[in-house]
């Protein structure tokens, strides 16, 4: 073990010896941050996400497709916390500051084991989940969950592999298990948005995209294909297609 920890703590040392000489107003942010501050980032981030799927997808499908995989990205975060409980109760790692008394934690009340650390295996996990749904706004999140490893190490709650065992099994969990995630999340979101009106404007740009459409339905028999003589293609029934794709 002695081989491994050097390094490791080595490093918790150089980066919790930051907090030393910074001013207490910095230390103080930090720890408001770790703890909180990129979780709501997180949140906002995903909302970001949310807007650009619903409003921007060329079809309903996509929409759908994408809003499943954002609920995924929350989902696989739970998961990733749940696999992580017999992984800390199988290492029993104790929190860095319980070993090695020059290291200063900036919060208390951290008296469960180490490994692996459960905020940046969350935050990872969630920031994976989105960036399958969209790059850019994923990898926004994903810079920041490494963040959130940084302050974790700042904060002297964690070693810094404690931090990238929570990166790596974040990102494992998130990526191997989305295949049957969303096999089971697309149709589901596809069944209760065209039945929940609600759902159906969170899905797919809302009551604007449905308005869009009333009017090009309306229009559709006044254009050249109308002036032509050719009628558009119906649906079977009093529904066109749209319609019966919004109630599947």
């Amino acid at each position: 073990m002695a081989v491994w920890d050097n390094p490791d703590v080595g490093l918790l040392y150089e980066i919790n010896g930051l907090a030393k000489d910074a001013p207490t107003w910095t230390d103080r942010l930090m720890e408001w941050v770790g703890e909180y501050g990129i979780a709501v980032g997180l949140v906002l981030v995903g909302i970001w996400a949310w807007w650009g799927v619903s409003r921007r997808r060329a079809s309903r499908d996509e929409a759908v497709a994408g809003f499943a995989g954002l609920l995924w990205a929350p989902l696989a975060a739970v998961i990733a916390l749940v696999v992580n409980i017999p992984i800390r109760g199988f290492v029993e790692r104790p929190r860095p500051f319980l070993d090695h008394k020059s290291v200063e934690p900036l919060i208390d009340g951290k008296t469960d084991y180490s490994f692996v650390s459960d905020h940046a295996t969350l935050t990872m996990a969630i920031a994976v989940g989105i960036f399958m749904v969209n790059r850019k706004f994923g990898l926004v999140a994903i810079l920041l969950a490494v963040a959130e490893g940084f302050c974790r190490v700042y904060m002297g709650v964690h070693y810094p592999t404690d931090v990238v065992g929570g990166l790596a099994l974040g990102t494992a969990v998130a990526l191997l298990l989305a295949p049957a995630a969303m096999w089971v999340l697309t149709p589901a979101v596809r069944a209760a948005s065209g039945r929940v009106s609600w759902l159906n404007s969170l899905v797919w740009a809302g009551p604007a995209a449905a308005r869009a459409e009333g009017v090009a339905d309306r229009t559709a028999g006044s254009g050249p294909a109308a002036a032509s003589g050719v009628t558009p293609p119906q649906g079977p029934g009093p529904r066109g297609p749209r319609d019966r794709d919004l109630a599947a």
